[in-house]
């Protein structure tokens, strides 16, 4: 197999994975105590207007360069209005890391919270 080959059937295999890994955080950022629920990233908002479908809508995955097994992670959350946002943000953060590095084996690195927006349980439920 010449080199240039492997290298695209890793590379592929890594974008699949950034798939489930995203949807795995997402998962987990959907089940922390006050997350309402995620906004998609300026790329995804992007991507499903074209109508690609994208799994793990509200989260960004990130490959180190080196291929070390490092991943770093942002979420963007809405928040319910009066949670804690502090609070919320270092549950987000706990709670991702901890399933990320179960499910997948990878390590994560960061997990960044981007908060986008604090809604009223009346409002999220429109």
């Amino acid at each position: 197999m010449s080199e240039n080959k492997q290298s695209e059937t890793i590379k592929g295999e890594r974008t699949m994975s950034k798939g489930f890994i995203a949807q795995y955080a997402a998962e987990a950022a959907l089940q922390t105590k006050g997350v309402a629920r995620l906004m998609p990233s300026p790329g995804v908002a992007l991507k499903e207007s074209l109508g690609v479908l994208h799994e793990g809508k509200g989260v960004s995955v990130v490959f180190h360069e080196n291929d070390d097994g490092f991943v770093s992670i942002t979420v963007y959350p809405i928040i319910y209005y009066g949670m804690i946002i502090p609070e919320v943000a270092w549950a987000i953060q706990e709670r991702v890391k901890a399933d990320v590095e179960r499910f997948t084996g990878l390590m994560v690195e960061s997990v960044d919270v981007h908060v986008c927006g604090v809604v009223t349980r009346e409002e999220n439920q429109n």
